[in-house]
């Protein structure tokens, strides 16, 4: 009798995984740069897979990989790990193979240390089953060049940057994302940006306040990323990349819908603005709410009851403190005034989502009075990611 089980995979697996994904995403890309990349997932497993054998010739029948991001909540950042690559062989699909992988991927999640997980769902289905919920949205905006040439902003130093830049870059995007209390963004690590900046496909320039990342994208240019300060900063780094409006109509700008950039234009962005929604789980409730960021002038004393069938950890009776933008969740005797929620309705609760809106979705139910101050504690900008993984 064979038997699957979660394994961590091995360098001898990678060209099974490599034929997984081929079958299941379709051929493309670089099959040495993949397996390049893959390797750094490997030396602290976090790349699983599943296999289907009894020890000997184990046949690896799908696989994800785990990356090691921090984002921002209420502007603090909190440890998340960024499940991509899941892909299952397609003669082993409706068998259970994806749910046994995704639950080999939350517990690797927990021993890492990782309070939140965080993935862009190819399905809904299986995702839910596990306990994500749709917590934010990454935005594609498209701009006329001609309209960001004209910004300004010269007062405003603007130099090209290069990878000594990168310590710098995470400085300035800590500081803006801190400032504006941001939900959602990532911070990737430092040697990912590193290799960015070393790319001569992409362009990145740097002033006091602020930077820019963009590159050309089928005849347009697109913006990865833009942090500014400043208004004249705003302008000048929005303005460098209009300056190719002669070979470029068009800039797409991966940016929160309340970016700067949509007061500054002078012609509104396309009515075709592509959005990609990303789901959220929390993996250690108690380290998840510590570490993020609250109104300030919310005040909170709630009891939850948490029901977390995959994670038994986050299961049983706690009481929510928040206070001076800081929450503590501790274990608590039952309360018949607790607010009742699985591991979906506190991921939405944790992005934001409203209160009335969960329990329309019945996601929660009970502890009606404390609606109101949930929703303080929890609000904020809407979260949005600026990456895709």
């Amino acid at each position: 009798m064979t038997e699957l089980r979660v394994v961590d995979v091995a360098e001898e697996q990678l060209d099974s995984v490599w034929q997984v994904r081929i079958r299941s995403f379709g051929p493309g890309g670089d099959r040495e740069k993949w397996q390049q990349n893959a390797r750094t997932f490997l030396d602290d497993g976090r790349l699983l897979g599943v296999v289907d054998g009894d020890g000997d010739g184990d046949e690896l029948v799908a696989a994800a990989r785990i990356w090691p991001f921090e984002q921002w909540w209420g502007g603090r950042r909190v440890p998340m790990g960024g499940v991509a690559g899941v892909v299952v062989a397609p003669e082993y699909r409706g068998r259970g193979v994806g749910s046994l992988l995704m639950r080999g991927v939350l517990r690797r999640c927990a021993e890492k240390g990782y309070p939140l997980t965080g993935l862009y769902p190819a399905t809904t289905v299986l995702y839910r089953h596990l306990g994500y919920e749709f917590a934010g949205s990454r935005y594609k905006f498209s701009l006329q060049a001609a309209d960001l040439r004209t910004l300004g902003g010269r007062g405003a130093a603007v130099r090209r940057a290069g990878v000594a830049d990168a310590d710098r870059f995470l400085e300035l995007a800590s500081a803006a994302h801190a400032d504006r209390r941001s939900n959602g963004p990532l911070i990737w690590p430092r040697s990912e940006i590193e290799s960015w900046l070393a790319d001569e496909e992409t362009f990145a320039y740097v002033a006091d306040d602020g930077f820019v990342v963009y590159n050309w994208s089928d005849g347009a240019l697109s913006v990865d990323e833009l942090i500014a300060g400043s208004e004249e900063t705003v302008r000048a780094l929005w303005a460098t990349v209009g300056s190719g409006s002669s070979i470029a109509r068009t800039v797409h700008a991966y940016c929160p819908p309340y970016d700067p950039i949509h007061l500054l234009a002078e012609h509104e962005a396309e009515g075709d603005a592509k959005i990609n929604r990303w789901m959220l789980r929390l993996v250690d409730a108690p380290a998840a709410l510590a570490g993020r960021g609250h109104a300030e002038g919310a005040v909170l004393e709630a009891d939850l009851r948490i029901d977390d069938p995959e994670l038994p950890a986050n299961t049983g009776d706690w009481h929510l403190s928040i206070a001076g933008g800081v929450a503590e969740l501790k274990p608590a005797e039952p309360s018949a005034d607790a607010l009742h929620l699985g591991p979906r309705g506190l991921a939405a609760l944790y992005a934001g989502t409203p209160v009335a809106t969960l329990r329309g979705a019945g996601l929660v139910s009970g502890g009606a009075a404390l609606d109101p101050a949930l929703d303080l504690a929890f609000g904020g900008t809407a979260p949005y990611m600026l990456d895709y993984f």
